[in-house]
């Protein structure tokens, strides 16, 4: 398993995996079930689990003949407070755009006055 945010985020880079853990949010599923859900091949859907299971966002048991998958959300922690640590920059950047785009639309007004 790899853990840390680079580990999530490498698991969270495709959208199919993506789609993976919104259908296992809801339920555990074994891989027939979640194969079907999708248009391609099993052998690439098990590539996706494993993927997602080295990331550490699911975990797999096996019953029987089946192994079953469900959602391993603690990971998912570590990439949020990765992705936190930005937010500041993000929210003073947003506000700057949006003082710039106040100024600007003034500046013309008394331009077109």
């Amino acid at each position: 398993m790899n853990s840390g945010p680079q580990g999530v985020f490498r698991a969270l880079a495709d959208p199919t995996r993506r789609q993976i853990l919104v259908h296992l949010s809801k339920e555990s599923l074994a891989i027939a079930d979640i194969a079907e859900r999708f248009d391609i091949t099993r052998t690439a859907i098990n590539k996706h689990l494993a993927i997602l299971e080295e990331g550490g966002l699911i975990r797999s048991e096996t019953s029987g003949r089946e192994r079953r998958n469900s959602l391993s959300p603690e990971p998912l922690r570590s990439a949020f407070e990765w992705l936190g640590y930005f937010e500041n920059f993000w929210d003073a950047k947003l506000t700057d755009l949006q003082r710039e785009i106040a100024k600007d639309m003034k500046d013309r007004k008394e331009k077109d006055q």
